[in-house]
């Protein structure tokens, strides 16, 4: 699925080996930093995509002003600065660059940990005034100690195996990471309440969602090891600060390696105390800052981009943040069964006799080993059912967040032998009423195969020149319909019927039609 990206704006300082390569493929780019939000808005109105790093704050009402808006990328790992629900809600893709700086902040983490062990910074600091406090910096060794990662992800896994080699033993916890997964890499997963009282270090990796604010708090620090350290090079926020302080003061944290912080540049006066508490090594947000992780993350964005444009461009899509559906349409195999899926969601919809979708429960059920993992289906189905009931903007993006506003309730499964045909059904339940309509996917093509309990035999096309009736009796409907379309100048080329409680006449044409056709007692669809 290419997305039409012609005009780019990059709204924060990323390496220019991403505006060479954006440019190099055929996009209009145009830099302009440090812009205040009322001129980003005046300026966003203009172009289909944005490139942020972390200084542009991407809200709501930003998202409001930008009309042609299709794409935001980030030039980095975390959105926060993103609002990506009302992105999400305008159909706005937003993207990052999971990969691009996981070794910088991976050896950041490595290099705080061992840091602290060893009092580094405070020893040089000493040092450097005259003094020679050989005693006072006697720090420990990390082999045998015990460290806690919290996160799994890329750089949380880098950093894991990093340590491994110094001798630590590496306990993670990641509710979406199996316990299998992790021993992969070495790491005994275990949950957090049995983490705290083991671990002599705790470093986090997780992105700042309502889920993991702070995930390190009071209550933690004190079910932890006396003298426990806390390094955080994710975000600010991850760590409860005003409690992280607290216990440097009484003696159950030992120290902490801090990149990065709730407020930014720190300038209220608990995060100047610590910032400056002598058990504390801080750095100011520099996890990404490094060469090759700055050529990395800007060269990663620019080919995100040019790859949703230009899917035969041999770039991909790494980093979707709320579209999943974009990575299943990156294997052009799956392209036709969201097509089948939009084009059935949109019958169905119809088959809803204009009933509001509040209260309205779709099933989705797949057969046959090609549908088996076709999670995607579910959005592509939305996407075809709110169609008809939906203002322009409606996409794959946006299609879940406003079939759940809608009230459309969805739930899918997968049944049947995985030697059977593969097909999808589609069933609305409303009140006193269920309809299911059933269909395939041929060489590339959608084909209708039933509804409710009205069978073609052979399936039927669904594509621009075939039209869709539903009558009472298959004699007389067809008869009238033939002459009303033949009087309409309108060519045949085929036609098939389906006989169940209700009649389907489904008719193909030579072109597509370009007007409505009204035929006695036959409705169309």
């Amino acid at each position: 699925m290419a997305i039409p990206l012609k005009k780019v704006l990059v709204s924060d300082a990323v390496d220019n080996a991403c505006v060479e390569l954006l440019r190099k493929h055929g996009l209009d780019v145009t830099c302009r930093y440090k812009m205040t939000k009322e001129e980003l808005i005046q300026e966003i109105q203009d172009y289909d995509a944005l490139i942020v790093r972390s200084d542009t704050k991407v809200r709501a009402d930003v998202l409001a002003a930008a009309t042609k808006l299709r794409v935001v990328g980030r030039a980095g790992t975390g959105v926060d600065n993103i609002d990506t629900e009302a992105a999400t809600r305008k159909g706005v893709i937003v993207l990052n660059t999971p990969g691009g700086n996981s070794i910088s902040a991976c050896e950041l983490t490595c290099a705080l940990i061992t840091s602290l062990a060893r009092n580094v910074a405070a020893g040089s600091q000493s040092l450097k005034e005259g003094r020679w406090d050989r005693k006072l910096y006697t720090g420990e060794e990390l082999s045998g100690k015990t460290l806690a990662v919290l996160g799994l992800g890329r750089i949380g896994r880098e950093v894991a195996i990093r340590m491994r080699s110094f001798g630590m033993r590496v306990l993670g916890f990641d509710p979406i990471v199996t316990s299998e997964q992790a021993a992969e890499f070495g790491v005994e997963k275990l949950e957090l309440e049995q983490i705290w009282p083991k671990a002599d270090y705790i470093t986090v990796h997780t992105p700042l969602i309502p889920q993991t604010k702070n995930l390190i708090n009071e209550n933690s620090l004190t079910k932890c090891k006396k003298g426990v350290k806390i390094i955080n090079v994710a975000r600010g926020g991850i760590v409860d600060e005003q409690a992280l302080l607290a216990a440097l003061k009484d003696g159950r944290c030992g120290g902490a390696g801090l990149d990065v912080f709730s407020e930014e540049p720190p300038k209220s006066d608990l995060l100047r105390e610590l910032i400056q508490h002598p058990k504390v090594l801080a750095t100011p947000h520099l996890g990404a800052s490094t060469g090759e992780a700055q050529v990395r993350v800007a060269v990663e964005i620019a080919e995100q981009l040019i790859a949703l444009s230009k899917p035969d461009s041999g770039f991909s899509v790494t980093g979707v943040v709320n579209a999943p559906v974009l990575s299943a349409l990156r294997n052009p195999s799956n392209t036709p069964w969201v097509s089948l899926g939009k084009r059935l969601g949109s019958i169905a919809a119809k088959l809803t006799l204009g009933a509001t979708f509040k209260g309205v429960n779709v099933g989705i059920i797949t057969q046959g080993h090609v549908t088996e993992n076709m999670r995607f289906l579910s959005t592509a189905v939305l996407s075809g059912m709110m169609s008809s009931r939906t203002a322009n903007g409606l996409n794959l993006i946006n299609a879940p967040v406003l079939a759940e506003e809608a009230g459309l309730k969805i739930a899918q499964k997968h049944s049947g032998n995985a030697e059977s045909q593969a097909f999808v059904s589609v069933r609305v339940g409303i009140t006193g009423m269920d309809h299911v309509v059933t269909g395939t996917s041929r060489g590339g093509e959608s084909w209708l195969l039933s509804i409710d309990d009205a069978v073609f035999s052979s399936g039927v096309p669904l594509n621009e020149n075939t039209l869709l009736f539903q009558g009472t009796n298959a004699s007389t409907d067809c008869t009238n319909l033939i002459g009303e379309l033949v009087k309409c100048g309108v060519v045949i080329t085929n036609m098939a019927v389906a006989v169940g409680n209700a009649v389907w006449i489904s008719v193909q044409t030579h072109t597509p039609l370009d007007k409505t056709v009204d035929i006695p007692n036959v409705k169309a669809f």
